[in-house]
């Protein structure tokens, strides 16, 4: 299993519209970036994801599975998007903030901290395992 982070505004698509969705679960659609694009490629269902609100809140919100592997994105014709499904699993009993990710000497070569306008980007399993943790949950 491989571990990622999905970036969204929350006034856009927020949490709680990822959570309504239930086990239908949602397209990740819209990336318009070869590099998150190409990410996206490389996930499998069951992969794990954290769902992080970006813009003004910059938090982890929630741990979401992939349930398709990449397919054409429904927003486009352009046959370069591709996208994923997801579905929530559950949220994090205490959202961990971009500060907190930021200040942690052992996140400090994550994506997020190196480079945080990509939108899909690969998470480490040891990263995955602190950052639930500082959320309170168990991975």
């Amino acid at each position: 299993m491989r571990y990622w982070l999905f970036k969204s505004e929350p006034n856009t698509w927020g949490w709680n519209d990822q959570v309504a969705r239930g086990d239908k679960g949602e397209e990740w659609d819209g990336v318009r970036n070869y590099q998150a694009r190409n990410f996206m490629r490389e996930m499998v269902p069951g992969d794990r994801g954290f769902f992080y609100h970006s813009v003004n809140e910059k938090r982890v919100m929630g741990i979401v599975e992939i349930i398709a592997e990449a397919h054409p994105d429904s927003t486009t014709d352009d046959p370069r998007w591709e996208c994923v499904d997801i579905k929530a699993l559950s949220p994090l009993p205490r959202p961990v903030t971009l500060d907190e990710i930021k200040t942690d000497p052992r996140l400090a070569d994550m994506v997020l901290v190196k480079n945080s306008r990509l939108s899909v980007q690969p998470v480490t399993p040891e990263e995955w395992r602190i950052i639930c943790a500082l959320g309170g949950m168990e991975d």
